[in-house]
């Protein structure tokens, strides 16, 4: 059984998160909680199966998913020019808005705080997420289709 203040945590970390529902289930106990964030939905064909992962495995401890829920800083590379636009939640990656549409950035796009640089698809809602900074695509780190976690780095921004 989960205390009190162990579920108070998870509620906190949650409101903070930019998750819409989240469900933890430990030793026959199961918390199911729903927030409205107002995100727009965005509908798009639904892609096969074979592309997508294998969901993760949620921590057993309510510490450990405590630990995976405390967002990152905005980090930067090893190079002080480089940004790294990280993923805000856990969903599915995709560089373009629907299969046949062009990515949204590729190397070398220019990007300003608003560019939309990908979409992160989580419960079959469509998130668009934005490059927040100024500068030109140096890398990409994930592939389209693969499964991200929250914080895990999306793309290396070199900033000016």
């Amino acid at each position: 059984m989960l205390k009190v203040e162990e579920i108070q945590a998870l509620i906190e970390l949650v409101d903070r998160s930019n998750l819409d529902e989240f469900e933890f289930e430990n030793d026959g106990t199961v918390i199911k909680m729903k927030k409205n964030t107002g995100v727009q939905v965005i509908e798009r064909p639904v892609r096969e199966m074979s592309q997508v992962s294998a969901p993760p495995q949620m921590p057993a401890e309510p510490r450990q998913l405590a630990e995976n829920l405390q967002p990152e800083a905005p980090a930067q590379a090893a190079d002080e020019n480089l940004h790294k636009i990280v993923s805000p939640m856990v969903g599915t990656f995709y560089q373009a808005g629907s299969p046949e549409d062009e990515p949204y950035v590729q190397i070398g796009s220019k990007v300003s705080p608003n560019t939309v640089v990908c979409m992160i698809e989580a419960m079959k809602l469509f998130n668009e997420i934005e490059a927040e900074v100024e500068g030109e695509i140096a890398d990409i780190l994930v592939k389209d289709g693969q499964l991200v976690e929250f914080g895990q780095p999306l793309f290396l921004v070199k900033t000016k």
